[in-house]
């Protein structure tokens, strides 16, 4: 007999079986005690449900080393009659995981896009000047967002709009910054972060909160896979071409560098395997 042919229908018995599992309402996770004076991770995400998909990193960081992660929703969506519904269940999703939310605007900012960036000018740099203000006043270690080729006008307009913000702080302000990816694979990422099985459940679990989102597509149950695949890309894109792939399972792709002096500078020397028994502090220290 060949295994694999039980191996593959077991994976789609799963995934079929999993289609009626409810969606969201699960109680909050057990969190770990953050100290007031705990390093924030600020989590940039271009709509509600990103803070889900790329989650892993700002997870393990809260888990293993006491960050407080905030969610910065920049926008709620382009539907202004699902703006309200989504908001809620990002609230939710965050309140599962342990995240707090910090809101740009009553509804979010609209047009966070490449073409308002080049042609509204103004209403642009108000929306700069907003996350600029949340960077100032938060005073950051760490800030996620997506990379500048992430194919969603919204991920890559969300990049953008935190370069330009990160461009008026003047050279005084620093952080750590982790691009991320979804919608379009990063060319040059230069870490892998090892999620483990509780951890990617979790991060399902918490997607089913958007309930809206995930009834017309349940893409909560492809995040495993997709997780698993990374670990395929990052072998070669975070290792060496044509070397050993990490025996991880599953994986996130980042690309870490610093903000300093006014410009990215670059922290790592080649790439790095971020294991489950890694120090993820240790990368985000100096």
């Amino acid at each position: 007999m060949n295994p694999y042919q039980a191996f593959v229908a077991e994976m789609a018995r799963r995934h079929t079986e999993a289609k009626a599992f409810p969606l969201g309402g699960f109680p909050a996770l057990p969190r770990p005690t953050i100290e007031p004076d705990a390093p924030k991770v600020l989590v940039f995400s271009p709509h509600p449900d990103d803070e889900c998909v790329i989650g892993a990193l700002p997870l393990r960081l809260m888990r293993e080393s006491g960050m407080r992660v905030l969610n910065v929703a920049v926008t709620q969506g382009s539907r202004k009659d699902r703006q309200a519904a989504r908001l809620n269940e990002l609230r939710a999703a965050c309140e599962y995981l342990g995240f707090s939310v910090v809101q740009t605007d009553e509804n979010g900012l609209e047009g966070i896009n490449p073409k308002t960036r080049a042609q509204a000018p103004t209403q642009w740099a108000g929306s700069v000047d907003r996350i600029a203000r949340i960077l100032r006043e938060q005073q950051p270690r760490i800030i996620v967002f997506p990379h500048d080729a992430d194919h969603n006008t919204t991920h890559i307009g969300t990049h953008y709009l935190l370069v330009d913000a990160l461009g008026k702080l003047g050279p005084d302000f620093g952080c750590y910054t982790v691009e991320t990816e979804f919608w379009s694979a990063m060319a040059t990422p230069n870490l892998m972060v090892e999620a483990n099985a509780r951890d990617v459940a979790d991060l399902v679990s918490a997607l089913t909160f958007h309930v809206g989102e995930v009834q017309r597509n349940p893409y909560h149950l492809r995040l495993p896979a997709w997780m698993i695949d990374n670990v395929r890309r990052g072998a070669e894109l975070v290792g060496a071409q044509g070397g050993a792939a990490p025996d991880f399972l599953f994986a996130t792709l980042y690309r870490l560098r610093q903000w300093r002096d006014g410009a990215f500078r670059d922290v790592l020397t080649g790439g790095r395997f971020a294991g489950c028994a890694d120090d993820l502090a240790g990368l985000f220290r100096g």
